[in-house]
C-alpha cells in the first residue's frame, strides 16, 4: 500500500474516532434524561406510576434504553472498522 492510500485510511481513521466521540457525548445527554425521568417516576405517588403517566415515562425510559444499546453497537462497529482498518495498513 502506497503513503497517499494510507494516509487516505488514516483521515477515514480520524473521523470515525470524531464520529465515535459524539456518540459518546450523545449517550451522556441521553443517560442523563433517562435518569431524569427515571427519578420523575420512582417519586410519583403509587396511584400515577399505575396510571397512563407512569406507563408513558416507563415508556420512554425503555425507549431510551434501547436507544442506548442501539448507540453502544454503533461504537462497537466503529471499533471493528476500525480495527480492520489497522488491519489494511499492516
Amino acid at each position: 500500500m502506497n503513503q497517499e492510500r494510507r494516509a487516505a485510511i488514516q483521515n477515514l481513521k480520524n473521523k470515525l474516532e470524531d464520529v465515535k466521540t459524539e456518540l459518546d457525548g450523545i449517550k451522556t445527554e441521553l443517560d442523563g434524561i433517562k435518569d431524569e425521568e427515571q427519578e420523575y417516576y420512582d417519586n410519583m405517588p403509587e396511584g400515577l406510576q399505575g396510571g397512563e403517566k407512569g406507563d408513558k415515562a416507563q415508556a420512554a425510559i425503555s425507549d431510551m434504553e434501547e436507544a442506548d444499546s442501539s448507540l453502544d453497537e454503533a461504537v462497537n462497529s466503529i471499533d471493528e472498522v476500525m480495527g480492520k482498518l489497522d488491519e489494511v495498513v499492516k
